[in-house]
């Protein structure tokens, strides 16, 4: 079996024992695309933007970033993520690499938690931090759209749920995450690369985190 055979093989087992062990009757899997060329564009990022050298697209997960799509429905936020390659539309970050952004869950308005991803394979969703973060995204968050009660349920139930599972340390809004620069978790290369974000909002979090306090977190770091 040649190197790239194997590391196709390897992942699918990955995969495999991932989505067997993450079930749950409060989450509903809706994959998007992950096969040869998301894997291939995947362990490319991983090696361009952090230096990681693996044989697949595995994560250790340490903290759950919460996210908001700005895009008003379930099916076009999923529209978003599906694609293994980057659309032309997000040019912005494409220097980076066309790996297309994704996130290992997304939440609808209704509070409906769908699993587009095992938690343990990489997703692109934050800078610096995606190889050892969870990513959380939330239908809505514009004017028109603002997130909902059932959305802030869903994200309290969940942020507990995958506490359960892992070691995670953090749980963070994605307008956090320059916190983390000269934190042991940073890993971008590029000191250029960043964007300003503003998602998922600090009374969102500020909710997220009193209903969560019993976990005891770990603090964001001071800037």
């Amino acid at each position: 079996m040649n190197k790239h055979l194997f590391t196709l093989f390897l992942f699918a087992s990955v995969l495999m024992i991932s989505l067997n062990s993450c079930k749950s009757t409060k989450i509903v899997d809706k994959p998007i695309d992950f096969e040869e060329d998301r894997i291939s564009l995947s362990l490319e990022y991983m090696k361009d933007r952090y230096g990681l050298v693996k044989e697949a697209p595995t994560i250790d997960p340490k903290m759950v970033v919460l996210h908001w799509t700005e895009i008003p429905t379930l099916q076009e936020s999923f529209n978003a993520f599906k694609n293994s390659k980057l659309p032309q539309s997000r040019e912005s970050i494409s220097t980076a690499g066309q790996l297309n952004v994704s996130s290992h869950f997304l939440v609808d308005r209704d509070g409906t938690i769908y699993r587009l991803m095992p938690e343990t394979i990489m997703a692109r969703h934050v800078i610096g931090l995606n190889h050892t973060a969870i990513g959380v995204e939330n239908v809505g968050g514009t004017k028109d759209t603002p997130l909902t009660e059932a959305q802030l349920k869903a994200n309290i139930w969940l942020v507990n749920y995958l506490s359960d599972k892992y070691e995670i340390e953090y749980v963070i809004g994605h307008y956090e995450y320059t916190s983390f620069e000269d934190h042991d978790l940073w890993l971008e290369k590029d000191a250029g690369y960043r964007t300003q974000k503003v998602d998922p909002g600090k009374d969102f979090m500020e909710k997220v985190r009193n209903a969560t306090r019993n976990r005891n977190f770990k603090k964001v770091p001071s800037k």
